[in-house]
């Protein structure tokens, strides 16, 4: 079991970014992917960190792009971690951007991202406990442990498809599929 023990807060990672047009996607607003490659590095630095050693994204768990965000607002991302295990961390993160002109701030993207904390030989390390200090971290991390429980039942699911449950999928009408079997 694990001794070494850190706030919530010792892991809080902030980073801002003026977008640019060279940020921007064929409609004008500002690329998913490139808000996508954003997250990663603030999934990373907040779990390095928060555990002291290398990280790696291991799944981006759930990605809600709320509101799109337009070229000359400023974004800015804040994470967290939300959970530990072993080796892993739920990193937590927030996105807003806010216009510049206005002042007006909207709420544009929240993450989760698993990330595994490795050693010098690429070994997976054990990460240090986490100390929950408010209600909300404390509610950010059973939401956490019921995202991997639900997580864990998706992967067992996968598992016991049939023809039985194919064949009520075609004939409950709800979805717009044909089913063609080689």
């Amino acid at each position: 079991m694990n001794t070494t023990f850190k706030t919530v807060s010792s892991s809080h990672i902030t980073i801002s970014e003026l977008m640019l047009p060279s940020h921007t996607n064929f409609s004008g607003k500002i690329h998913g992917g490139y808000i996508l490659s954003l997250l990663d590095q603030i999934a990373f630095a907040c779990a390095s960190k928060f555990s002291g050693n290398y990280c790696v994204t291991a799944s981006v768990d759930t990605v809600n792009f709320l509101a799109p965000i337009e070229v000359g607002e400023l974004v800015t991302m804040k994470a967290s971690v939300n959970y530990v295990g072993r080796s892993s961390m739920i990193i937590g993160i927030r996105v807003e951007a806010e216009n510049i002109r206005t002042g007006v701030v909207k709420h544009c993207n929240s993450s989760y991202f698993t990330m595994v904390s490795k050693d010098n030989d690429g070994k997976n390390a054990m990460v240090p406990g986490l100390i929950l200090t408010t209600l909300k971290e404390v509610s950010r991390f059973e939401n956490s442990v019921r995202q991997l429980d639900l997580k864990k039942e998706r992967e067992y699911q996968k598992g016991i498809a049939t023809f039985g449950s194919i064949e009520s999928i075609l004939s409950s009408n709800l979805y717009n599929v044909k089913v063609e079997l080689e």
